[in-house]
């Protein structure tokens, strides 16, 4: 009875370890003596319960993952390169979408292809990614100082070109921009403020003043001028300075007409002429082409600049305006403008164009720009004043002419190797609303109501919207352009059209 219990937990032992070995096993261990079969036994029962690790393939580590980039030298000597380039554009008053394509399409012709560009109103960065294995290098260039040189703007743009084309090493280009940057303007300063006296008295003519006023505009612009390089060089905030211009320009009018020292009965064009130069100088086209584009933070910030500035010129006439009431003054500058006719059309064409020209060469622009912008000035004075004598509004005509500009300077530009936002800022520089704004703020002082400065605001709006729309328009006209420039991306005045081919 005893023995029964025994061979029972014999049997059911025998018959767990059936369950883990394998039948063919358990025959080949009757075949073995009782002690070798005992300890087989035990290293079996082991060697189940333990991993099988050595019997597993070995697990090479994973590849590294990222494109092939140059040496860290290199690396960091182009992405410097692009965001310099960045700057010149950003500057020269070069939308941020034109910024940013610029600068992707150098980071992938110099062996970057993998690159994140972030371009805000004071700032570009620009980031290289390496890969899983290695972190990206970042490069951060802030925009300090802006000036109006266009041809600085053309030597960068032709840099641009040849770096795309790979007839310049990332080397030689760094050279090459850092000439361009530390190269002095193309004129003395004394050429730019004749030059900003001469678009004063082409403004003048093209509002219907006489030769005398087209005179005392000239002298007052050119005097404006030297008055703020002077504050420029005590580093005076631009708002003040804008505060002292239009208070100067405004000002010296009222002398002018008071003294009788012109037969002029309407002084309000030269002042109006004097606003219009200090109003050429504010950023409206780009911020415009940053809000349409979806940059709307650089739109917001050159949003802000141009109000600021627009602030500071109002005030300053505000304040003249207001002196000369207080001291007695009979004659002030009274807001009227004789209707256009189809006998003054011509001379208006003539004045636009001689408006534009100036400012090109206020800009310190070079020949071929000159006389392009010369032509835009024609077209955009010619249609505003075609479209004012069918008794259309004055911003429907400043829309249309702008887009007239934009479309032609589009066009024509990259085919006469022209930087089309010289031709569209020159262009539309005739119809900025400097008789609006002074007329706004007449208003304003006589009865405190804005509804006339706000049609100078939407009549600057209508202006670079126009220019924007007419770039946009152009695309498709043009030749030899890339895919996303045949899908109508966006307008672009600045920087390549295509990464791969050659630009016109």
């Amino acid at each position: 009875m005893k023995l029964r219990p025994r061979a029972k937990t014999a049997l059911n032992r025998r018959h767990a370890w059936q369950i883990l070995e394998a039948p063919a096993e358990e025959r080949a261990e009757k075949r073995v003596p009782r002690q070798q079969r005992g300890r087989m036994l035990r290293q079996r029962a082991w060697h189940i319960l333990e991993a099988p690790t050595g019997e597993l393939p070995v697990v090479e580590p994973p590849a590294t993952m990222g494109p092939e980039l140059p040496d860290e030298a290199t690396l960091h000597l182009v992405l410097d390169l692009v965001v310099r380039i960045g700057e010149v554009q950003m500057a020269s008053g070069a939308g941020a979408s034109d910024v940013t394509a610029t600068i992707l399409a150098l980071t992938r012709a110099l062996g970057l292809p993998h690159c994140e560009v972030d371009v805000i109103f004071t700032s570009i960065t620009v980031s290289c990614h390496r890969g899983s294995d290695l972190s990206p290098v970042t490069a951060v260039r802030v925009v300090r100082a802006r000036s109006l040189d266009y041809t600085r703007l053309s030597d960068t743009e032709r840099l641009v070109q040849r770096l795309l084309r790979n007839t310049i090493s990332a080397e030689e280009g760094y050279a090459e921009l850092h000439r361009i940057t530390n190269a002095k303007h193309p004129y003395p300063r004394w050429v730019s403020t004749l030059a900003w006296g001469g678009m004063a008295a082409s403004i003048s003519l093209l509002l219907g003043a006489s030769g005398w006023a087209a005179m005392v505009a000239f002298v007052i612009s050119a005097v404006v001028d030297r008055v703020g390089r002077i504050l420029n060089k005590l580093s005076l905030p631009f708002f003040f300075q804008q505060v002292v211009g239009g208070f100067v320009a405004t000002l010296a009018a009222i002398t002018f007409v008071n003294l009788d020292i012109i037969p002029e009965d309407r002084p309000t064009l030269v002042v109006a002429a004097a606003l219009t130069v200090l109003l050429s100088g504010l950023s409206t086209v780009s911020a415009v082409q940053d809000a349409i584009t979806g940059y709307y933070v650089t739109a917001a910030g050159r949003s802000l600049e141009v109000a600021l500035m627009s602030a500071g010129l109002i005030t300053g006439v505000a304040a003249a305006i207001g002196l000369a009431e207080r001291l007695g003054v009979e004659r002030t500058p009274i807001p009227a403008i004789d209707a256009l006719t189809a006998v003054n059309l011509p001379i208006v064409i003539l004045a636009g164009s001689g408006a534009a020209a100036c400012f090109a060469l206020a800009s310190y622009s070079s020949l071929r720009p000159m006389a392009v912008a010369a032509a835009a000035g024609a077209v955009g004075a010619g249609a505003y004043g075609a479209l004012t004598m069918t008794d259309s509004s004055q911003i429907i005509a400043s829309a249309l002419a702008a887009t007239l500009v934009g479309l032609g300077g589009g066009v024509l530009a990259r085919r006469l190797r022209v930087t089309p936002l010289v031709v569209a800022v020159s262009g539309i520089t005739p119809l900025l609303p400097g008789f609006a704004t002074y007329r706004g703020l007449s208003q304003l002082a006589d009865f405190g109501t804005a509804t006339q400065l706000m049609e100078a605001v939407a009549i600057g709006l209508a202006l670079a919207a126009g220019v924007v729309l007419g770039e946009w328009l152009a695309q498709p006209l043009r030749t030899g352009l890339g895919r996303l420039e045949r899908k109508l991306a966006g307008p672009r005045m600045a920087g390549p059209l295509d990464a791969g081919s050659r630009l016109e």
